[in-house]
């Protein structure tokens, strides 16, 4: 695990929200930037620019930092701002392009920032991405929302954040913006970040998609499974459905990036291959003990996840 945050005494930056849109045709984006008031020492011209804000991740948070009092400038595909243009006049920085792009929209961006500015970005893996930000000159704090870009707003919602180089109060600015909206900020290192999402993503989705992919091998219909599920079954399918009716190129970037995951799935393979030992054995007094170490580690989290479930079920019933 590498050391805590690093402290720099700077000024720092942060934005409002404008679709500059055709404008940078003819003016440049700094002359039209007009100082907002903000909340905290952020206070420069007050902008953030966002690379991808036009993805849904980036219209989220656009919508976010909107309602904070800043201005927002955005930079997609076919805009006529570049990526080049939010680099060298806003004041926060964040990138949210897909996983497999974003080292090289950082490194594209990186030597036209400054110490003064701020850079973030909002990628599902945090080593790769902030040793990437971390070769600029600017303020570095990764980013990763533990959501999709459809839920309503961030209230309840955990932003899961890796300081690597900034000053506390620009910090403390930027998690006041997310927290005032009822946001839960949890802060870790990024190989720390990287290790625990092998197993809140990684895992979770491989085995997902095992399941589908099983299922789909056995031949029998969704219609034949469906109507004999009860609620807590058909909450576990769902996530199955769930999952495929989303882009599939989010999940191979989640699996196939992260380089936690190999280790992960090799714990997986062997753990499968010693239930199947088990289960194959006949012996229930083995699967007994089996059971209960693992009840012994999910201990402190069972009357949680069993309260949590009976909701759901509930909620599933009065939806029929």
């Amino acid at each position: 695990m590498s050391a805590g945050p690093q402290k720099r005494r700077s000024r720092s930056y942060l934005p409002g929200i404008e679709d500059a849109g055709n404008e940078i045709e003819d003016h440049k984006v700094r002359q039209q930037m007009k100082p907002v008031a903000g909340d905290g020492p952020l206070s420069r011209e007050n902008t953030v620019g966002i690379i991808g804000g036009f993805g849904g991740m980036g219209r989220l948070f656009s919508s976010v930092f909107e309602r904070a009092g800043y201005k927002v400038i955005c930079s997609g595909r076919k805009t006529p701002i570049s990526n080049a243009d939010i680099a060298s006049t806003c004041g926060i920085i964040i990138i949210s392009v897909p996983i497999r792009d974003t080292v090289r929209v950082i490194e594209e961006i990186a030597p036209l920032v400054s110490e003064e500015q701020v850079l973030c970005d909002l990628t599902s893996l945090k080593t790769a991405p902030v040793d990437a930000m971390l070769r600029s000159k600017a303020q570095v704090i990764g980013l990763h929302p533990m959501f999709g870009p459809s839920v309503s707003g961030i209230a309840g919602q955990t932003i899961a954040a890796s300081p690597a180089r900034c000053d506390e109060k620009t910090q403390d600015a930027l998690y006041r913006i997310f927290t005032n909206e009822g946001a839960k900020i949890c802060t870790m290192e990024p190989k720390e970040h990287d290790k625990i999402m092998s197993i809140v993503q990684g895992l979770v989705h491989f085995t997902t998609l095992s399941v589908a992919e099983t299922i789909k091998n056995t031949g029998i219909p969704l219609d034949a499974i469906l109507p004999v599920m009860s609620p807590v079954y058909r909450i576990e399918l769902g996530l199955v459905g769930r999952i495929l009716g989303q882009d599939p190129a989010l999940y191979a970037d989640i699996l196939q990036m992260n380089p936690e995951t190999a280790g992960i799935l090799e714990t997986l393979s062997d753990s499968v291959a010693s239930l199947k030992e088990i289960v194959d054995s006949g012996d229930p007094e083995r699967f007994s003990a089996f059971f209960g170490k693992n009840s012994e580690v999910f201990s402190s989290y069972i009357l949680q996840a069993a309260e949590e479930t009976d909701k759901l079920i509930e909620t599933l019933v009065k939806m029929k």
